[in-house]
């Protein structure tokens, strides 16, 4: 009798993985032997036992080691447990949850709050549930791999605006519908710039169109106090009424939070599936992300040393001639082009002791392929020149 066939040779896997191979585009996973700091140590593929400066993490303002966070998460995590049990709805919403989700309204100095277990989770919920048939959603192009999705989960009609370009987001917009969104980042996550936020607030209001914005990289970042892009912008709840703010960047923790009225909370709470259908993240990571939240909103000078560290690696940067692309955040992208290069390049910083993201297509555009540096209010003077004088000796 012949060898039963294997059902997934159907999908052609190994022939489409021998290509991204082959192609230099293979994605593997580094193993980090340390807590997340600007030290680290990590195993990876063809470099054992890795240990140096860390400027590839989201931990803006270094809080995903905080002493207050492991403090307060020592001091109950025997009696909360470790894991939630269930979704919100059924019996895993906790207390600390709902702390939480007041404390972060308060802060954001929006209505209501509610909290999700991933910002990609919250942004699928935003656009699936609010968008419907008939329905227009025009969105920035480099948006978010999440806000992508959640518009193909979507039923409404969808079309992208050329980044930034605010008189085709305005034609687009002249389209008929029966309700129409616009959907951005307010810091593009792999060029570090910063939307126009005011100006795109000023045609959603002529056009009557609901801004949505993923504040992931701006929270903790932008504004005097951190609040993030509503704050650095001065715009209200009623120029964003939909704002989605990680947790696991700036915040050093987990989850993520969508804010705005309360009837938008509630009806998310009702209708949004990938909440109501999702494991409530513990208590125990709702009392860390609350000790860091605290941390932030008394510890503004964290925020300023984050912007001394951005401004001290672009002046040395600029000394030594190294290009950047045009970002005043904590993402500092430095365009390499050819992906093999990148590689190569990546490479010889990790042979002298740092640790930078390496960006490639599909990520980026062809031809698009860059070091992405991400700066944390953690990270010192000394790692700051010590990586610029690395970058100067291998590009």
């Amino acid at each position: 009798m012949a060898a039963q066939q294997n059902k997934l040779d159907l999908l052609n896997l190994e022939q489409v993985l021998s290509q991204r191979q082959q192609n230099d585009m293979w994605r593997e996973r580094s193993e980090i032997h340390s807590a997340c700091s600007t030290e680290v140590k990590l195993v990876k593929q063809g470099l054992n036992h890795f240990e140096g400066v860390n400027f590839a993490s989201n931990d803006y303002l270094g809080l995903a080691n905080s002493d207050e966070a492991k403090s307060a998460v020592g001091r109950l995590v025997n009696q909360l447990g470790f894991g939630s049990g269930a979704s919100h709805l059924i019996c895993g919403h906790h207390l600390a949850h709902e702390q939480l989700e007041k404390a972060l309204a308060e802060f954001l100095q929006r209505e209501s709050a509610l909290t999700f277990s991933s910002g990609y989770v919250a942004n699928l919920s935003i656009l699936q549930t609010l968008a419907k048939k008939g329905d227009l959603i025009v969105a920035d192009k480099l948006n978010h791999a999440s806000l992508i999705d959640g518009v193909r989960l979507s039923d409404a009609q969808s079309s992208r605006y050329p980044h930034g370009d605010l008189s085709v987001l305005e034609s687009r917009l002249k389209k008929a519908a029966a309700n129409k969104f616009v959907v951005t980042d307010s810091v593009f996550s792999m060029d570090g710039d910063i939307a126009p936020l005011k100006a795109i607030a000023e045609v959603c209001q002529k056009y009557d169109a609901i801004l949505i914005v993923d504040d992931a990289h701006g929270f903790g970042v932008l504004g005097k106090h951190g609040r993030g892009c509503c704050e650095h912008f001065d715009l209200n709840q009623n120029q964003i009424p939909i704002l989605m703010t990680t947790l696991g960047k700036s915040l050093g923790g987990v989850g993520a939070c969508v804010s705005g009225k309360k009837l938008l909370v509630d009806y998310l709470i009702q209708f949004a599936r990938p909440y109501i259908y999702t494991t409530a993240i513990p208590a125990i990571n709702a009392i860390g992300n609350l000790a860091n939240l605290s941390l932030l909103e008394g510890t503004p000078e964290l925020i300023h040393k984050l912007h001394k560290n951005i401004e001290l690696f672009k002046a040395a940067c600029d000394k030594k001639n190294i290009p950047l692309l045009a970002s005043s955040t904590a993402i500092q992208p430095i365009h390499i082009g050819d992906h093999k290069r990148l590689m190569s390049v990546n490479k010889a910083l990790m042979n002298k002791g740092f640790l930078v993201g390496a960006i490639r297509p599909p990520t980026v555009p062809v031809n698009g392929a860059r070091l992405r540096v991400t700066l944390s209010a953690a990270h010192t003077e000394k790692q700051i020149a010590g990586l610029v004088i690395a970058l100067a000796q291998v590009l």
